[in-house]
């Protein structure tokens, strides 16, 4: 899709700066590959926020930026967590996505640890919480770290 955006625009300025008797070079120029770094450039980051409490550990908790491709915000393992999610998101996966309504989950407790993402993620809007309430929630919890912590109870 952003390649079709990408030709059209690129067709639109050559129409513009043409004279009228080159307008089918120009529709023929249009149909030709961009160069990598124009596509790229049309790109936007991931950007994620996510904050965590009472998750053992101090350093941990707080309010955390994370930004892939390329790489950074506030996030105390940036690289890690961005390497998790594109793992995870590998064959269409949703990294943020809660257990099944029908899962039976196992009645342990985890901890007080809470968290909540918000932001973008591959082009779509990223609101999930988390928490360790229960065998589901901490197996959740637990297939996302380094993005979250690892909780300590």
């Amino acid at each position: 899709m952003l390649r079709r955006l990408a030709l059209t625009i690129a067709a639109t300025a050559a129409l513009a700066v043409t004279a009228p008797g080159t307008a089918a070079s120009a529709s023929a120029a249009a149909s030709e590959p961009l160069p990598l770094p124009l596509l790229q450039s049309q790109q936007t980051a991931d950007q994620l926020t996510l904050t965590t409490t009472e998750t053992g550990n101090p350093k941990a908790n707080g309010t955390f930026e994370l930004t892939c491709g390329p790489v950074g915000g506030s996030h105390p393992e940036a690289q890690a967590a961005c390497d998790r999610l594109a793992e995870l998101s590998e064959g269409g996966g949703d990294p943020f996505e809660g257990a099944p309504e029908d899962s039976m989950c196992t009645q342990m407790y985890g901890g007080r640890a809470t968290a909540r993402i918000t932001g973008t993620w591959q082009g779509r809007t990223v609101d999930a919480t988390f928490d360790r309430t229960n065998g589901c929630e901490i197996d959740r919890w637990e297939k996302l770290e380094p993005v979250l912590p690892t909780a300590r109870t």
